[in-house]
C-alpha cells in the first residue's frame, strides 16, 4: 500500500500543474508572512513614537527611604568598595566597620553621615562611596528630580529599574558616557563619580 501511494505521488509530481500549485501555495505563504511582519514592525514603530512623544516614561523612583532599614535593622550598601562602604541610610564607613546586618557602625569614629569630603560643588567626587553618601542627602532630592525630568531617553531607560533614592544614587554615581570625552578620556580624571545635574567640565584639548 505504501509503495502504491509513493508511486502515485511520484507520478503526480511529474505533472507540471501539480508543481505549479505547490509553487503557488508556497509563494502565497511567503508573501503573507512578509506582509504580517512588515505590519507588525510599522505598528511597533508607531507605538514607540507615541510613547516617546505623548507618554513619557514613568519613573519608578520614589524619594523615600525605600529600604525599611530602621524597621528590619538591615541595610543595603554599595558592596564593591575595597576600603569604603556606603549604606542606604547615608553613612560612609570603612569596610571593617560594616556590621553583619550590612549597616555601617555609627559608633566608629571614622563613620560619617552624608559625607561629601571628596566632592566638588558641581556634584562630582573622587571616591564612588563618597558620591553615593553625599547624593543621599535629603536636600539633593530636587536636584535629582530635575535631572530625571531632563534626562535623555537613553538615560530614562537606564534608570527605569531604579526604585528609590538609594538605588538612584548608586546608578547616578557610576561612571557613564557623560563622564568621558573622546570616548576614552575622563572629563575629570580625579572627580569622575557624579551625582550632579550636569557632567564634569570638559578638559582643555
Amino acid at each position: 500500500m505504501v509503495q502504491l501511494l509513493a508511486l502515485v505521488w511520484r507520478r503526480l509530481l511529474r505533472k507540471r500543474w501539480v508543481l505549479g500549485v505547490v509553487f503557488g501555495l508556497s509563494l502565497i505563504y511567503f508573501l503573507s508572512s512578509t506582509f504580517k511582519q512588515e505590519d507588525r514592525a510599522v505598528r511597533d514603530r508607531n507605538l514607540l513614537q507615541v510613547q516617546n512623544e505623548d507618554h513619557p516614561v514613568a519613573w519608578k523612583v520614589q524619594f523615600h527611604s525605600g529600604n525599611n532599614s530602621q524597621l528590619s535593622n538591615q541595610c543595603r550598601n554599595s558592596v564593591q568598595g575595597k576600603l569604603l562602604i556606603t549604606d542606604d541610610l547615608g553613612y560612609l564607613c570603612e569596610r571593617r566597620h560594616v556590621l553583619v546586618n550590612g549597616c555601617c557602625n555609627v559608633d566608629a569614629s571614622s563613620t560619617k553621615l552624608y559625607s561629601c569630603d571628596t566632592c566638588l560643588p558641581n556634584g562630582c567626587c573622587s571616591v564612588y562611596e563618597s558620591c553615593v553618601s553625599c547624593c543621599l542627602q535629603p536636600n539633593k532630592q530636587r536636584l535629582l528630580e530635575r535631572f530625571l525630568k531632563r534626562a535623555a531617553v537613553a538615560f530614562r531607560n537606564l534608570f527605569m529599574a531604579v526604585e528609590d533614592h538609594f538605588e538612584l544614587c548608586l546608578a547616578k554615581c557610576r561612571t557613564s558616557s557623560q563622564s568621558v570625552q573622546h570616548e576614552n578620556t575622563y572629563r575629570d580624571p580625579v572627580a569622575k563619580y557624579c551625582y550632579g545635574e550636569y557632567p564634569p567640565e570638559l578638559l582643555p584639548v
